[in-house]
């Protein structure tokens, strides 16, 4: 039998904690978000950290690491800005033009010109939204949260109310999201992402009715 490896993360360097926060918690999903400056620059960039947070408020949360040198995204200057982004959810269809947005454009280039992606109109920000994204939320900066001393590596926690959502036709049925027609994708490590293929359910487990001497 093989003896466990263990690691004091304490130790590591930026660069290997990376990877073994990409290489362990897997698969994630993928916040694809679009936001404006306060100069009208649209801009568009996936992050997958990224999460729900509760319903109530509906809030869900993503978080832009800063680049390896030092710099703050502008995903994130944006929206301590105008306080207001869109989460677009990438399909199987969409990983390539999500992909090209990931690259390290200056702030004055529109990554929604660069990948041909159509920017629609939100209902409730002035923000816009992947028009030929499955699903797209509307969401209010509620709080940023500094995680780290600052410079690579480090980043922020962004948590946003969500107020409007978009969905694609026969996404949203019957009070329910349609996976089978999200079609979504998320990230591992390296260069890896990962459709959702095989979907297997476990009932809620039960308590037993409490016992007559309690």
């Amino acid at each position: 039998m093989s003896a466990i490896t263990e690691l004091d993360v304490s130790k590591l360097t930026v660069g290997d904690a990376y990877k073994l926060l990409i290489g362990a918690i897997v698969p994630r999903p993928i916040a694809w978000v679009s936001t404006i400056s306060l100069e009208g620059r649209l801009n568009l960039a996936p992050f997958s950290f990224f999460n729900g947070v509760c319903s109530n408020p509906p809030s869900l949360l993503f978080c832009p690491v800063n680049h390896a040198d030092g710099r703050e995204k502008d995903t994130l200057r944006n929206i301590r800005e105008v306080k207001q982004f869109a989460v677009n959810i990438v399909s199987e269809e969409l990983a390539t033009q999500m992909n090209q947005t990931s690259a390290d454009y200056p702030p004055e280039v529109n990554e929604f010109n660069v990948v041909g992606l159509n920017p629609a109109r939100c209902v409730k920000l002035d923000v816009p939204r992947v028009q030929e994204a499955p699903v797209t939320f509307e969401c209010e900066l509620l709080e940023i949260v500094k995680v780290g001393p600052g410079g690579a590596g480090s980043g922020h926690v962004v948590i946003g109310k969500i107020v409007y959502a978009h969905f694609a036709p026969g996404v949203y049925e019957s009070g329910r999201v349609q996976l089978d027609k999200v079609n979504p994708i998320a990230r591992l490590a390296g260069m890896s992402y990962c459709p959702v293929r095989e979907v297997f359910e476990l009932p809620r487990p039960k308590l037993p009715p409490p016992s007559a001497n309690n």
